[in-house]
């Protein structure tokens, strides 16, 4: 199987209007693989403004959207990893995060980073079984 660039609507187009070289879902080997999500609106594409809590929900939000794009969901997902600016977000993230994860977490690594080019707090990617 070749790997397979998978078009998001609204936010594959929003990420190609910023310029950056990637691709949110590419699917390979019965996986899909989300690239690190901020808290992008899956309506309009814009960032979602807010507190952690705030930008953690539209992060999986977004993420869930971006499985559902290539056929799976947060159900089917084996690993994740968050990146946020804070380490002291960890257990404001973790009671959203549970929110979309309540049973049978997958695999999970939380990584503090310095910042991002753009105002947001948080990022998070994934692997699912397609």
């Amino acid at each position: 199987m070749k790997k397979e660039v998978v078009e998001v609507p609204v936010l594959s187009a929003a990420v190609r209007a910023l310029g950056v070289p990637l691709s949110l879902v590419t699917k390979g080997a019965g996986l899909v693989f989300v690239s690190g999500t901020p808290p992008l609106d899956i309506s309009t594409g814009g960032l979602v403004k807010g507190d952690i809590e705030v930008q953690t929900e539209a992060s999986l939000k977004a993420l869930k959207h971006c499985l559902e794009a290539a056929g799976t969901s947060l159900e089917n997902v084996v690993m994740v990893r968050i990146y946020a600016v804070n380490s002291g977000f960890y257990n404001a993230i973790n009671r959203v995060y549970f929110r979309h994860f309540p049973e049978n977490p997958p695999s999970r690594t939380f990584v503090p980073v310095a910042s991002w080019p753009m105002e947001f707090d948080i990022e998070i990617e994934c692997v699912a079984v397609a």
